[in-house]
């Protein structure tokens, strides 16, 4: 909930300078866990693992390079730090202020993790020529040995703070890409993350064990136990870290897929509103921005499928998406009714235009139920009329049946409470059915005598108690069943129609 007094860029603002405090300090901890890990574990091997060079006393080394790595190290992580917050701030300026950034601006948060990565590595190679130099007093091999592993044991270093930084900026990532993917890669992909590894897994501490193994061969370090225990410890360390990194390199690349896939399975099971967080700002990230533009996509056709049937009945939409709904006309086997409004026009007149519609929609919400519920669709609204099909799209051997047993369900149903009666009109037949209108707009629809003959009958019915009529036609092909509820009449000239037309009476009432 928002503070009182506050606005939306205010609190946006206030939300942004908590992420990026949070961020600074997981920010710390990764600098000083992965940094100091990294140095203790290079310090001590040269030191203590690596044999010193022959004729060096081991204990004068070790005290002469601790001297020096204790204030080098203090300094180093102090310098880090500054520089790492200082380019945090300074990058996330947009997000202090409670706004998206701009395309420049998201490029630029988006390679924090590298970039502080490489302010790490410069520390470590200020290292490698630092101890690499003082070192030159015992002895040239020693010193370039010295700065060797130091070199590697940064790579090392370098690898898992990009790793774990990367993870502990997924939030600033998500903010960044909220506003949509760049249009390439920022950060190291699939391949570049699986490199890293490699190199933090297998390349260092073979290195290692290469330059022990040189040292031997060029008598430089001494073949004895010290040397053995050397090689065991990098075999320990490649096993070890090997695994650690792996997994965090895996877990990187596994996640952001892992939650695609949640999203897939969401969808599979129905779910439209889906949608996973972007915080990767690799190939992998652009998956799933990919499968939120998808889902999106997914909702629109979703949208404007539903929107389509509701213009157009399920039938003809599901039909129509499925490519089975012929350009033109087709003969087809139909039943027609038509219901419209007794006294529309006086209704309009007396009654105020927000209320007839009010009207309106309560009269055609108890068609539309009948009729679907009958096996028709209503194919189109004509103001206060209402064209219903049956047998078309969807092809029914009982649609005569149908719709004259949907005609009684409106007469028991309209002219009563407080729902205005109607006219209603029944016939079957031949008709032309398909998609009339222009290229660009087409309506689909029925043409024929049946729809003309229901039009007709649908004007006499107002004048019927009954307010229901029905063609002969269409009770010869309804079949005894239906055909029992009404009674056939008198034959009667339709207007505009050369053929008489056989009146029927929905048999309840008849008097």
């Amino acid at each position: 909930m928002a503070r009182s007094g506050w606005s939306s860029a205010q609190l946006e603002s206030s939300r942004g300078r908590g992420l990026i405090l949070a961020t600074r300090r997981g920010g710390t901890r990764t600098l000083f866990a992965a940094t100091a890990t990294g140095a203790v574990v290079v310090f001590v091997f040269l030191s203590v693992i690596l044999p010193a060079p022959a004729g060096t006393p081991a204990h004068d080394a070790i005290r002469f390079n601790l001297a020096i790595f204790v204030p080098y190290m203090a300094l180093a992580l102090a310098l880090g730090r500054h520089y790492g917050v200082a380019m945090l701030d300074r990058r996330l300026e947009w997000l202090k202020a409670g706004r998206e950034p701009d395309e420049r601006e998201q490029r630029a948060t988006l390679r924090l993790p590298f970039d502080q990565m490489l302010l790490s590595a410069v520390g470590w190679a200020g290292a490698a020529l630092v101890f690499g130099s003082i070192n030159l007093r015992y002895s040239g091999e020693f010193g370039f040995r010295v700065a060797t592993t130091i070199l590697m044991g940064g790579l090392a270093t370098c690898a898992l703070f990009y790793l774990l930084g990367e993870r502990s900026l997924r939030d600033i990532a998500a903010r960044a890409l909220a506003t949509g993917p760049p249009l390439r890669p920022v950060a190291p992909g699939v391949v570049a993350r699986s490199v890293i590894a490699w190199t933090l897994a297998t390349a260092v501490p073979v290195g290692g064990i290469g330059l022990v193994a040189l040292g031997v061969i060029s008598g430089d370090t001494p073949a004895n136990t010290a040397t053995a225990w050397s090689i065991v410890f990098l075999v320990v360390a490649t096993v070890g870290v090997g695994i650690l990194t792996t997994i965090a390199a895996a877990r990187s690349v596994a996640e952001p897929i892992r939650s695609v896939r949640a999203g897939l399975a969401r969808i599979e099971a129905g779910e439209a509103d889906v949608e996973v967080p972007v915080y990767d700002a690799s190939e992998v990230g652009l998956l799933q921005a990919g499968f939120n533009q998808m889902a999106a996509g997914l909702r629109e056709r979703e949208r404007l499928r539903d929107l389509f049937g509701r213009h157009v009945g399920e039938d003809v939409a599901r039909e129509a998406l499925a490519g089975e709904i012929k350009l033109g006309g087709e003969l087809r086997d139909a039943a027609v009714l038509f219901v419209d409004i007794v006294g529309s026009t006086r209704m309009a007149g007396e009654t105020a235009p927000e209320q007839v519609v009010e009207l309106l929609n309560e009269f055609f919400a108890v068609v539309v139920d009948v009729i679907e519920s009958h096996g028709g669709w209503v194919n189109k609204f004509e103001g206060d009329a209402a064209l219903c099909i049956f047998g078309v799209p969807t092809s029914d051997e009982r649609c005569a049946a149908n719709a004259l047993a949907a005609a009684r369900d409106l007469t028991s149903r309209l002219g009563r409470d407080g729902l205005p009666a109607a006219g209603i009109g029944v016939s079957a037949g031949t008709v032309v059915a398909g998609n009339v209108g222009a290229p660009h707009r087409l309506e689909y629809t029925v043409i024929g005598d049946p729809v003309n003959e229901a039009a007709r009958l649908t004007e006499l019915a107002k004048d019927e108690p009954h307010r229901a009529l029905a063609s002969g036609a269409a009770l010869r092909a309804a079949g005894d069943g239906e055909a029992a509820h009404w009674r056939l009449g008198e034959a009667v000239q339709l207007r505009g129609r050369a053929e008489t037309t056989r009146l029927a009476r929905p048999a309840a009432g008849m008097e």
